[in-house]
Protein backbone atom coordinates (compact mmCIF):
# COMPACT_ATOMS: atom_id res chain seq x y z
CA UNK A 1 0.00 0.00 0.00
CA UNK A 2 1.59 3.45 -0.79
CA UNK A 3 -0.04 6.69 0.26
CA UNK A 4 0.43 10.24 -2.01
CA UNK A 5 -0.79 13.38 0.04
CA UNK A 6 -1.27 16.72 -1.58
CA UNK A 7 1.60 16.28 -3.37
CA UNK A 8 4.13 13.92 -1.47
CA UNK A 9 4.50 10.10 -1.29
CA UNK A 10 4.42 9.47 2.38
CA UNK A 11 6.64 6.77 3.54
CA UNK A 12 3.80 5.11 5.27
CA UNK A 13 0.02 5.08 5.26
CA UNK A 14 -0.45 4.74 8.79
CA UNK A 15 2.03 7.75 9.32
CA UNK A 16 0.24 10.75 11.06
CA UNK A 17 -0.30 13.04 7.78
CA UNK A 18 -3.45 15.23 7.95
CA UNK A 19 -5.10 17.58 10.23
CA UNK A 20 -7.16 16.96 13.41
CA UNK A 21 -9.60 19.86 12.00
CA UNK A 22 -9.61 18.87 8.10
CA UNK A 23 -13.57 18.69 7.65
CA UNK A 24 -12.94 15.08 6.08
CA UNK A 25 -12.59 14.28 9.30
CA UNK A 26 -14.71 16.53 11.43
CA UNK A 27 -17.91 16.56 9.19
CA UNK A 28 -17.11 14.02 6.65
CA UNK A 29 -17.23 16.94 4.51
CA UNK A 30 -15.54 15.60 0.98
CA UNK A 31 -15.98 13.28 -1.77
CA UNK A 32 -13.80 10.01 -2.97
CA UNK A 33 -13.75 7.56 -5.58
CA UNK A 34 -12.44 4.18 -6.19
CA UNK A 35 -10.71 2.96 -9.10
CA UNK A 36 -10.12 -0.89 -10.36
CA UNK A 37 -6.75 -1.88 -11.05
CA UNK A 38 -6.55 -4.83 -13.69
CA UNK A 39 -3.03 -6.62 -14.68
CA UNK A 40 -1.07 -3.72 -13.43
CA UNK A 41 -3.64 -0.62 -15.36
CA UNK A 42 -6.17 1.44 -13.51
CA UNK A 43 -9.31 1.04 -15.47
CA UNK A 44 -11.91 3.55 -16.59
CA UNK A 45 -9.91 6.32 -14.67
CA UNK A 46 -10.79 9.38 -16.77
CA UNK A 47 -14.64 8.01 -16.19
CA UNK A 48 -13.89 8.34 -12.16
CA UNK A 49 -12.27 11.53 -11.99
CA UNK A 50 -14.58 13.40 -13.87
CA UNK A 51 -17.10 11.92 -11.56
CA UNK A 52 -14.56 13.01 -8.49
CA UNK A 53 -14.83 16.52 -10.27
CA UNK A 54 -18.80 16.36 -10.33
CA UNK A 55 -19.27 15.49 -7.16
CA UNK A 56 -16.62 17.71 -5.65
CA UNK A 57 -18.54 20.99 -7.36
CA UNK A 58 -21.80 19.23 -6.16
CA UNK A 59 -20.88 19.42 -2.53
CA UNK A 60 -19.75 23.27 -3.06
CA UNK A 61 -15.66 22.48 -2.13
CA UNK A 62 -14.22 23.35 -5.71
CA UNK A 63 -12.65 21.52 -8.17
CA UNK A 64 -9.81 18.71 -7.36
CA UNK A 65 -6.48 18.90 -9.00
CA UNK A 66 -6.58 16.39 -11.46
CA UNK A 67 -3.40 16.86 -13.21
CA UNK A 68 -1.82 16.60 -9.51
CA UNK A 69 -4.15 13.50 -8.45
CA UNK A 70 -3.35 11.52 -11.92
CA UNK A 71 0.32 12.33 -10.33
CA UNK A 72 -0.51 10.73 -7.39
CA UNK A 73 -1.98 7.90 -8.92
CA UNK A 74 1.19 7.22 -10.80
CA UNK A 75 3.34 7.91 -7.71
CA UNK A 76 1.47 5.01 -5.84
CA UNK A 77 1.40 2.40 -8.43
CA UNK A 78 5.10 2.81 -8.99
CA UNK A 79 7.07 -0.44 -8.22
CA UNK A 80 3.95 -2.23 -6.55
CA UNK A 81 2.94 -5.44 -8.19
CA UNK A 82 -0.96 -5.00 -9.08
CA UNK A 83 -2.05 -7.92 -10.99
CA UNK A 84 -4.96 -6.89 -9.06
CA UNK A 85 -6.00 -3.83 -6.84
CA UNK A 86 -7.93 -0.52 -6.11
CA UNK A 87 -7.24 2.97 -5.82
CA UNK A 88 -8.37 5.24 -3.74
CA UNK A 89 -9.09 9.15 -4.28
CA UNK A 90 -10.13 11.39 -1.67
CA UNK A 91 -10.70 14.85 -1.61
CA UNK A 92 -11.56 17.05 1.42
CA UNK A 93 -13.02 21.18 1.47
CA UNK A 94 -10.03 20.86 3.59
CA UNK A 95 -9.27 22.27 7.79
CA UNK A 96 -11.81 24.03 9.10
CA UNK A 97 -13.54 24.84 11.97
CA UNK A 98 -14.84 22.04 14.23
CA UNK A 99 -18.54 23.30 13.21
CA UNK A 100 -20.06 22.83 9.97
CA UNK A 101 -19.15 26.21 8.00
CA UNK A 102 -15.89 25.49 5.72
CA UNK A 103 -12.38 26.81 6.10
CA UNK A 104 -10.62 28.00 3.40
CA UNK A 105 -6.84 26.79 3.55
CA UNK A 106 -7.63 24.66 0.46
CA UNK A 107 -8.54 21.16 -0.47
CA UNK A 108 -7.06 18.37 0.86
CA UNK A 109 -6.13 15.61 -1.60
CA UNK A 110 -5.26 12.19 -1.16
CA UNK A 111 -4.16 8.63 -2.98
CA UNK A 112 -4.27 5.38 -1.79
CA UNK A 113 -3.20 2.25 -3.82
CA UNK A 114 -3.12 -1.14 -2.79
CA UNK A 115 -3.34 -4.62 -4.41
CA UNK A 116 -6.12 -6.89 -3.39
CA UNK A 117 -8.58 -9.98 -3.30
CA UNK A 118 -10.76 -10.23 -6.23
CA UNK A 119 -14.38 -10.25 -5.33
CA UNK A 120 -16.47 -13.67 -5.96
CA UNK A 121 -18.39 -13.94 -9.00
CA UNK A 122 -21.12 -15.27 -7.09
CA UNK A 123 -22.45 -13.86 -4.14
CA UNK A 124 -25.99 -12.82 -1.72
CA UNK A 125 -27.27 -9.34 -0.78
CA UNK A 126 -29.61 -8.37 2.00
CA UNK A 127 -32.00 -5.83 1.81
CA UNK A 128 -32.60 -3.01 4.48
CA UNK A 129 -35.15 -1.09 5.79
CA UNK A 130 -33.36 2.22 5.68
CA UNK A 131 -33.98 4.66 2.66
CA UNK A 132 -31.69 6.63 0.42
CA UNK A 133 -32.81 10.11 0.25
CA UNK A 134 -33.62 10.83 -3.69
CA UNK A 135 -34.43 14.33 -3.03
CA UNK A 136 -31.38 14.94 -0.67
CA UNK A 137 -28.47 17.43 -0.60
CA UNK A 138 -26.16 14.74 -1.68
CA UNK A 139 -28.37 12.59 -4.15
CA UNK A 140 -26.17 11.03 -7.00
CA UNK A 141 -22.88 12.70 -5.11
CA UNK A 142 -19.89 9.97 -4.10
CA UNK A 143 -19.01 11.68 -0.74
CA UNK A 144 -17.48 10.55 2.16
CA UNK A 145 -20.35 10.84 4.40
CA UNK A 146 -20.36 7.14 4.83
CA UNK A 147 -21.37 6.13 8.14
CA UNK A 148 -25.16 4.96 7.03
CA UNK A 149 -23.72 3.36 4.52
CA UNK A 150 -21.30 1.64 7.29
CA UNK A 151 -24.58 0.88 9.29
CA UNK A 152 -26.17 -0.99 6.17
CA UNK A 153 -23.14 -2.98 5.49
CA UNK A 154 -23.09 -4.32 8.88
CA UNK A 155 -26.30 -5.39 9.32
CA UNK A 156 -26.21 -7.21 5.84
CA UNK A 157 -22.69 -9.32 7.23
CA UNK A 158 -24.74 -10.13 10.50
CA UNK A 159 -26.85 -11.69 7.64
CA UNK A 160 -24.50 -13.70 5.53
CA UNK A 161 -24.61 -11.50 2.98
CA UNK A 162 -21.56 -8.78 1.50
CA UNK A 163 -23.67 -6.06 0.19
CA UNK A 164 -27.16 -4.41 1.52
CA UNK A 165 -29.31 -3.02 -0.81
CA UNK A 166 -31.93 -0.04 -0.20
CA UNK A 167 -34.75 1.59 -1.12
CA UNK A 168 -35.62 5.48 -1.67
CA UNK A 169 -38.22 7.04 0.27
CA UNK A 170 -41.19 6.29 -2.41
CA UNK A 171 -39.87 2.56 -0.95
CA UNK A 172 -38.77 1.87 -4.97
CA UNK A 173 -35.34 -0.33 -5.12
CA UNK A 174 -32.47 2.00 -5.10
CA UNK A 175 -28.93 1.18 -4.66
CA UNK A 176 -26.37 -1.24 -2.55
CA UNK A 177 -24.16 0.76 -0.58
CA UNK A 178 -21.14 0.60 -2.84
CA UNK A 179 -22.73 -0.95 -5.76
CA UNK A 180 -25.46 -0.56 -8.33
CA UNK A 181 -28.40 -3.29 -8.76
CA UNK A 182 -29.29 -4.96 -11.54
CA UNK A 183 -31.95 -7.70 -12.04
CA UNK A 184 -33.91 -10.03 -14.62
CA UNK A 185 -37.61 -10.51 -15.32
CA UNK A 186 -38.18 -12.91 -18.10
CA UNK A 187 -35.80 -11.83 -21.12
CA UNK A 188 -34.95 -8.23 -19.93
CA UNK A 189 -32.22 -7.02 -17.94
CA UNK A 190 -33.51 -4.16 -15.73
CA UNK A 191 -32.10 -1.69 -13.21
CA UNK A 192 -33.56 1.78 -11.73
CA UNK A 193 -33.28 5.03 -13.07
CA UNK A 194 -30.99 8.04 -11.76
CA UNK A 195 -34.18 9.44 -11.17
CA UNK A 196 -34.92 6.84 -8.14
CA UNK A 197 -31.49 8.11 -6.31
CA UNK A 198 -28.75 5.59 -6.89
CA UNK A 199 -25.24 6.92 -7.55
CA UNK A 200 -24.45 7.08 -11.65
CA UNK A 201 -22.38 3.87 -11.44
CA UNK A 202 -19.42 4.09 -14.39
CA UNK A 203 -19.47 0.30 -14.00
CA UNK A 204 -23.45 0.90 -14.54
CA UNK A 205 -23.54 2.98 -17.49
CA UNK A 206 -20.77 0.66 -18.71
CA UNK A 207 -22.80 -2.24 -18.67
CA UNK A 208 -26.20 0.18 -19.95
CA UNK A 209 -23.84 0.80 -22.96
CA UNK A 210 -22.03 -2.56 -24.00
CA UNK A 211 -24.97 -4.99 -23.20
CA UNK A 212 -27.81 -2.42 -24.96
CA UNK A 213 -26.57 -4.50 -28.19
CA UNK A 214 -26.92 -8.20 -27.27
CA UNK A 215 -29.85 -8.19 -24.12
CA UNK A 216 -32.73 -5.85 -24.06
CA UNK A 217 -31.63 -3.98 -21.05
CA UNK A 218 -34.11 -0.93 -19.32
CA UNK A 219 -33.99 1.26 -16.99
CA UNK A 220 -37.10 1.37 -14.94
CA UNK A 221 -38.16 2.13 -11.40
CA UNK A 222 -40.23 -0.75 -8.98
CA UNK A 223 -40.92 -1.84 -5.36
CA UNK A 224 -37.80 -3.05 -4.04
CA UNK A 225 -39.88 -6.23 -3.51
CA UNK A 226 -38.89 -6.77 -6.87
CA UNK A 227 -36.00 -8.75 -5.78
CA UNK A 228 -38.30 -11.35 -4.21
CA UNK A 229 -39.71 -12.54 -7.90
CA UNK A 230 -36.97 -11.73 -9.97
CA UNK A 231 -35.67 -14.27 -11.67
CA UNK A 232 -32.24 -13.68 -11.58
CA UNK A 233 -30.09 -10.61 -9.65
CA UNK A 234 -27.20 -8.65 -10.41
CA UNK A 235 -24.89 -6.67 -8.40
CA UNK A 236 -22.42 -4.00 -10.35
CA UNK A 237 -19.76 -1.93 -9.13
CA UNK A 238 -15.64 -0.86 -9.59
CA UNK A 239 -14.25 -4.14 -8.10
CA UNK A 240 -17.16 -6.55 -8.25
CA UNK A 241 -17.60 -5.76 -12.19
CA UNK A 242 -20.93 -8.14 -12.83
CA UNK A 243 -21.65 -10.04 -9.80
CA UNK A 244 -24.59 -13.10 -9.54
CA UNK A 245 -26.74 -12.62 -6.73
CA UNK A 246 -27.91 -16.04 -5.43
CA UNK A 247 -29.78 -14.74 -2.33
CA UNK A 248 -31.83 -12.40 -1.19
CA UNK A 249 -32.18 -11.76 2.44
CA UNK A 250 -33.65 -15.67 3.04
CA UNK A 251 -34.74 -16.23 -1.17
CA UNK A 252 -32.49 -18.67 -3.14
CA UNK A 253 -31.75 -17.23 -6.74
CA UNK A 254 -30.52 -18.80 -9.58
CA UNK A 255 -27.47 -17.85 -10.06
CA UNK A 256 -25.84 -17.33 -12.61
CA UNK A 257 -28.61 -17.05 -15.01
CA UNK A 258 -28.99 -17.50 -18.39
CA UNK A 259 -28.71 -13.24 -18.44
CA UNK A 260 -26.54 -12.75 -15.74
CA UNK A 261 -24.02 -14.90 -17.59
CA UNK A 262 -24.56 -13.15 -21.44
CA UNK A 263 -24.04 -9.85 -18.56
CA UNK A 264 -20.49 -11.32 -17.58
CA UNK A 265 -19.46 -12.43 -20.76
CA UNK A 266 -20.14 -9.51 -22.65
CA UNK A 267 -18.17 -7.53 -19.47
CA UNK A 268 -14.97 -9.46 -19.84
CA UNK A 269 -14.82 -9.17 -23.49
CA UNK A 270 -15.53 -5.51 -23.75
CA UNK A 271 -13.57 -4.81 -20.29
CA UNK A 272 -10.28 -5.62 -21.99
CA UNK A 273 -10.56 -2.43 -24.40
CA UNK A 274 -8.75 1.03 -23.86
CA UNK A 275 -12.07 2.18 -22.26
CA UNK A 276 -10.11 5.87 -21.21
CA UNK A 277 -6.57 6.75 -20.33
Amino acid sequence: MKTWLNGDLLQSPEAPSISALDHGIIVGDGVFETIKIEDGQPFALTRHLDRLVRSAEGLGIGKPDVSAIREGVAATMESQDLPFGRIRVTVTSGPGPLGSPRGSAGLTQVVITEPCERPPSVSAIATVPWPRNERGALAGLKTTSYAENALMVEHALARGASEAVMPNTAGMLCEGTGSNIFYVVGEQLITPTLQAGPLAGVTRALVLEWCAAELDVVERDAPIDVLQTADEVILVGTTRDVQAISRVDDREVAAPGPITRKAQEIWARESVKDVDP
